[in-house]
């Protein structure tokens, strides 16, 4: 048995007294947030619910705006620690619904985790390949503007999301491989942990890491820089779409920092990439669309 199912408990535990300590007057509009503050609040509902797979967590949900298209289309994973004791897309529903205001088509992903059946190495990488390819199938009926398409993801979905958008350098040989995977004009991480093995050597542990990373890859010994390129944005080979990195100066889960460290190899490999760091927002700020960081975020995933 993996060391995740022991550490559960704690690594639960540990992120909620992580998130109270940032808590103040649920009233005010003292910041950081924790995640409780989203969901205590009303939520829109997508339009659509349209499975991708046969497993229980292979759906995405689809929010449509009013009127007619083509729609540009945001591709958004969530985050979570990689872990299906967290919530899922309804993190994210608040964002969904404001881009869906704006004329935006959302295709929220929700995909197997550590805890799962299928998750962790290949099993949620094929889940978000999977999912983010169905958009080809989808678009025609919806009137989906995959040209004016952007990825999105927070925290574990961000590195979900800039994998996804690198997948065309993964070898034939690879489990996750296919041919002509559907890529992005843009890729925008919002606290994205966009290197596995520097958030597993040096985050702050608040995601459970080393262990949590150990359970999504497999053990350190078998952490192999072949299998690093796979997985791992920071060791793939160079993602050929610009690419935006969003970071809270207060975030206690992927500080900025570990931002800093993927600027540097990204840029080193010729890649065109952005790191913003956002005064006053700690992690959930990101995804919270009453933050003052959501006017910078929704700019970089609305068309210019």
């Amino acid at each position: 048995m993996s060391s995740t199912f022991f550490l559960r408990p704690l690594l639960i535990a540990a992120l909620a007294l992580s998130q109270l300590a940032f808590q103040g007057d649920p009233h005010s509009d003292q910041r950081p947030i924790a995640w409780n503050d989203l969901l205590d609040r009303p939520r829109e509902a997508a339009d659509l619910r349209i499975s991708y797979g046969t497993g229980e967590q292979e759906f995405g949900e689809l929010w449509l705006p009013d009127g007619d298209g083509p729609f540009p289309v945001v591709a958004m994973i969530h985050g979570g620690c990689w872990l299906s004791q967290i919530p899922g897309t309804i993190l994210q529903d608040y964002l969904a619904a404001d881009l869906r205001a704006r004329g935006v088509a959302v295709w929220n992903l929700e995909y197997a985790r550590i805890g799962h059946e299928t998750g962790g190495w290949p099993g949620t990488f094929q889940d978000v390949a999977d999912g983010i390819d169905a958009l080809r199938e989808i678009a025609p009926e919806h009137d989906l503007n995959l040209e004016n398409l952007v990825f999105t993801g927070h925290s574990a979905g961000g590195h979900l999301a800039l994998w996804a958008a690198g997948r065309d350098s993964l070898p034939e040989d690879s489990p996750v491989h296919v041919a002509d995977p559907l890529l992005p004009r843009r890729v925008v991480t919002l606290a994205g942990i966009n290197d596995l093995a520097d958030y597993r050597e040096n985050g702050p542990g608040r995601c459970g890491e080393p262990d949590t990373v150990d359970n999504l890859i497999g053990p350190l010994e078998t952490q192999t820089p072949t299998l690093l390129a796979q997985v791992s944005p920071g060791d793939m080979p160079a993602i050929p779409v610009d690419q935006i990195l969003i970071s809270g100066a207060l975030d206690p889960i992927v500080p900025p920092r570990l931002g800093e460290h993927y600027l540097q190899r990204a840029q080193e490999r010729g890649e065109t990439v952005r790191h913003i760091v956002l005064p006053d927002a700690g992690h959930f700020e990101l995804i919270d669309p009453t933050a003052p960081a959501w006017a910078v975020i929704r700019e970089t995933l609305t068309p210019e």
